[in-house]
């Protein structure tokens, strides 16, 4: 049986600092800057508003010119989920509400993820949360650090998010290093659906050990008792913009 679609909300925190990309939101893009096509993409999702949380008046100026809908949130959020909990409270957004983080370097997102993600954490009442996630098929994306994996119980709930390579096949790589057909080794796509009422509690929730050793935010959630529905996709997503590399791609593919 197919789900129906939610009502559901989007906001894209953007922030103006980027260690290796200064003003990365404003980047230009095939004649527009990233956030906008951020912003664009997320509004095919058929979400209920679309809203660009920033810190910088820049972004904010930006976002309007092309007729979209901006925040100006406070500089010294230690995440964007806090971020975005501060725009469900100034939007008054209702408790239940759905509200999907969209990340404001993500110029080629699918809006049928967004969707995808909204109808996972709808679907599932005792989650909090909703993210997603894609198989791998490679071992030097198994084994790489960068690459966030995920485990899944048996009702598709996050047991627990690394960055090292889990599951570890151990006799499969006692006799060669080599992905085995069958392992569930999943990608983590760093797309996150939340309900209102939750990002209220995470403001007050402390850091956990294991978030500030994997530097993780979603660990803090598990190791606080709460569940995270994961959905998970055929197809891997496009990549977002963190190095000049990933911004010349993403030109190449815009022109």
């Amino acid at each position: 049986m197919k789900l129906s679609t939610p009502e559901f909300y989007v906001v894209i925190p953007a922030r103006y600092a980027s260690t290796r990309l200064p003003g990365k939101p404003l980047l230009d893009i095939a004649g527009k800057p990233m956030v906008v096509w951020v912003a664009e993409r997320a509004k095919q999702s058929g979400a209920k508003a679309v809203v660009v949380a920033t810190d910088d008046t820049r972004i904010l100026e930006a976002i309007q010119q092309y007729g979209h809908q901006g925040v100006m949130t406070k500089p010294n959020h230690a995440s964007g989920t806090d971020r975005i909990a501060e725009v469900a409270l100034l939007k008054n957004w209702p408790d239940d509400a759905i509200i999907v983080n969209v990340q404001g370097d993500e110029p080629l997102i699918e809006a049928s993820l967004i969707v995808e993600v909204a109808t996972t954490l709808s679907a599932n009442s005792e989650a909090v949360m909703a993210t997603a996630c894609h198989a791998i098929t490679n071992k030097v994306d198994f084994l790489n650090p960068n690459v966030v994996k995920v485990v899944l119980d048996a009702k598709g709930n996050a047991l627990y998010f690394s960055r090292a390579p889990i599951p570890y096949p151990r006799d499969a790589f006692a006799i060669e290093l080599e992905l085995p057909l069958n392992l569930p080794a999943y990608r983590h796509v760093g797309i996150y659906a939340y309900r209102a009422r939750f990002l209220k509690q995470y403001a007050t929730m402390q850091p956990s050990e294991i978030e500030q050793i994997e530097c993780l935010e979603q660990l803090r959630v598990l190791h606080h008792g709460y569940k995270i529905a994961v959905s998970i996709s055929h197809n891997a997503p496009a990549a977002g913009v963190d190095t000049q590399e990933d911004l010349d791609y993403v030109r190449n593919v815009m022109r």
